[in-house]
């Protein structure tokens, strides 16, 4: 009786501290718990996996894209003929990216949807079209 009652008591603790962890997320898609700051994790060069505007899949316009994050807060994006440069920061309770001054791209506001080590996911509502990013490190 008394290993069934530890059983239960780990059991609840257990259970108790998942719903707990669960409730923090940060982002829709992830990570539940990281040992690297959202800086440390954003900071990377990454590259275009898949694009989609309004759930329509563009990712085959999008092949060599990639965009670059540095800690001290540069930002810099090249795709084909088009690049550019300007700052970005955390914003919205660290929820959003805020770029500035990133010529035709100024001004963008990022929704987070996924931060890890090797996988950035975000969108963007412009104008009532949805455009959702998800990137991969660069290779």
């Amino acid at each position: 009786m008394k290993k069934l009652t530890a059983f239960i008591f780990v059991l609840t603790i257990g259970s108790t501290v998942l719903a707990l962890m669960s409730s923090c997320k940060k982002y829709e898609d992830g990570p539940l718990i990281s040992f690297r700051t959202r800086t440390e994790r954003l900071s990377n060069t990454w590259e275009v996996d898949n694009y989609t505007v309004n759930g329509n899949d563009l990712t085959s316009l999008y092949t060599n894209c990639t965009e670059t994050f540095s800690k001290g807060g540069d930002y810099s994006y090249s795709c084909g003929l088009f690049d550019g440069a300007g700052k970005w920061k955390f914003h919205s309770n660290d929820e959003r990216i805020q770029l500035t001054g990133n010529d035709d791209k100024s001004n963008r506001n990022l929704k987070i949807l996924k931060l890890e080590e090797d996988a950035f996911w975000y969108s963007t509502d412009d104008g009532g079209d949805v455009t959702e990013v998800h990137m991969v490190t660069k290779k």
